[in-house]
Formats: structure tokens, C-alpha cells, sequence
């Protein structure tokens, strides 16, 4: 398989850390959004909607979006639940981390560390996005006082897909000290993956 990616990016880093707890070897290829290579002619007709992670299977088919990735991945393995009702759950918190944590803590971070982006840094807007990323850091805070991970008591593609933007949220500007059991559970998943570089 091939993983098209961009280094620095949390929703690229999911897969690739997934692939690396499984032990799934896959080829990189470096792609950015950045310097226009995910919006070139040849990656759009691999993924019309330009954006990474996009991974490429054996028999030439594409699947895109980070959290579907994980799933495709981590299905038959210990990071996916075989109860219904858990791989329920599992697929509420990649929702959540859609819709409630990525376009806040995410953006967030995208707004300070990319210079192109700066411009859209206005202080509402960061404003905004801190307000929303402590709201979604505080409901995760409120399920991880319940057990040690999102999800029952083992770790879950729920867990990946939520610590890619979580683990540094601090460059973003979010204190993690308010949140003790999300810094907690943090460690826990970073566990043998600290050479997995975002």
C-alpha cells in the first residue's frame, strides 16, 4: 500500500500511527497542500477532493479521509471493537473529532504555525477556536474520568484519531494542565509511538 501524506500534518499522522502499532508496512509519499502537490492534475484524479491522508491499496483502489482510513486499517485488529454497540461508539468519537475537535484545535494550531495562514488569525477568530477546542477538551475530559481510554478499557481507533491533534494541542495555545485526565490519557497513547514523528 501507499500512504500519500503530509508530515506535519495530525490527520496524515493518524494512519501512520496506526500502522505502526498494527505493524502494517506501507510506502510514503510526501504530498502537500502547502507548495499546491495536492492539487496537481495526477493526485486529483487519485482524490478529487485534494486533500491527505489518501491511502492507495494493493489492487489500486484509493480511500481517503483520515478516520474512514483507520477504520479500513484497524478492522480484525485489537483497535477496533467487535461489539456493535462499542464499534458505535467508536465511530461517535471519530465524529466528534470531526466535528467538534478538529475544526477548533486543528485550525487552531494551522493558524499559528502556518505564515500563509497568519492572515486569518484574527483575534475573534482565535478566540472562537480556543473557546470550542475547551469545550471538546473538556467533554473529553468528563468520558476519560470514567476509564482509560475513550472507548471501554483498551485503546481504539477512537483514541488514535483523537490524540493526532490532542498530544499538541499546546502549540495551539490550549493548557492541558485544566485538563488532567486528557494529559493523562495522553501518555497512555503515546506509549511506543514517540518515533512515530507528526
Amino acid at each position: 500500500m501507499k500512504l500519500y501524506h503530509m508530515p506535519d500534518s495530525g490527520n496524515s499522522y493518524k494512519p501512520r500511527l496506526l500502522m505502526a502499532k498494527v505493524g502494517i508496512d506501507c510506502d510514503l509519499v510526501e504530498v502537500s497542500s502547502r507548495d499546491g502537490s495536492t492539487r496537481s492534475a495526477d493526485f486529483l484524479a487519485r482524490n478529487p477532493i485534494g486533500k491527505v491522508p489518501l491511502l492507495e491499496l494493493d489492487d489500486g483502489r484509493y480511500l481517503a479521509e483520515s478516520n474512514a482510513i483507520l477504520l479500513y486499517l484497524a478492522e480484525g485488529s485489537r483497535f477496533l471493537p467487535k461489539d456493535q454497540y462499542q464499534r458505535a461508539l467508536v465511530h461517535q468519537w471519530l465524529f466528534f473529532e470531526q466535528y467538534s475537535h478538529e475544526p477548533n484545535i486543528a485550525v487552531r494550531r494551522a493558524l499559528k504555525i502556518y505564515e500563509e495562514r497568519h492572515v486569518l488569525a484574527t483575534p475573534q477568530r482565535l478566540q472562537e477556536t480556543l473557546e470550542g477546542g475547551n469545550r471538546a477538551l473538556q467533554v473529553m475530559e468528563t468520558r476519560l474520568r470514567q476509564g482509560p481510554y475513550l472507548v471501554g478499557d483498551e485503546m481504539s481507533v477512537a483514541d488514535i484519531s483523537l490524540y493526532a491533534y490532542t498530544h499538541d494541542a499546546e502549540v495551539g495555545g490550549y493548557d492541558l494542565s485544566l485538563f488532567p485526565s486528557v494529559r493523562d490519557w495522553v501518555e497512555r497513547v503515546s506509549e511506543d509511538a514517540d518515533h512515530i514523528v507528526m
